[in-house]
């Protein structure tokens, strides 16, 4: 999930989304039993003219709470959690804290109350939330090797010589 959202009315489903410098945003109304997350790439829209607006926070951010709002909840209940902004390459600006930073503004602006969350740091992290009962787990990754591929399996020594049949 990524430069997306989704909003969560019934059952017992979990979402879940792996960040960076990204912020998820993890939104609910406990009492009209909605919630739902996103998880945007750049704070507003100021950046680079060739992302589309599924990439911004403002955007996401609004698609968000009004998905929350036709679904019974009302803006005065909700809470919400935000995760990610990591600075994860040193020597760059740091897109990280710009977007936390962002989601922190644009809740407080819109009156919604931050509950919990983790923002900043210098690793990724895979965070899964239940919109439903608002209970939300992050797990850090422990840098490149936790996004690397595993490495090949071990192949048996081929055998020397011998010959070799084409059909």
């Amino acid at each position: 999930m990524r430069g997306e959202y989704h909003v969560v009315h019934e059952g017992d489903v979990v979402l879940t989304t792996i960040l960076g410098s990204c912020v998820a945003a993890c939104i609910r109304d406990p009492y009209a039993q909605t919630g739902g997350m996103n998880h945007f790439l750049l704070p507003g829209a100021n950046g680079p003219s060739s992302l589309d607006a599924q990439s911004y926070g403002v955007h996401l951010m609004e698609l968000l709470v009004n998905g929350l709002l036709q679904r019974g909840a009302h803006r005065h209940r909700l809470e919400a959690k935000l995760f990610g902004g990591a600075r994860t390459i040193d020597g760059l600006s740091d897109i990280g804290a710009m977007n936390g930073a962002f989601a922190e503004t644009f809740l407080r602006n819109e009156g919604i109350t931050i509950v919990g969350g983790d923002l900043g740091g210098d690793r990724g992290r895979r965070v899964e939330y239940w919109p439903l009962s608002g209970r939300a787990r992050q797990f850090l990754l422990s840098g490149d090797k936790a996004l690397a591929a595993p490495p090949p399996p071990k192949l048996p020594p081929v055998p020397a010589g011998g010959s070799v049949e084409f059909f």
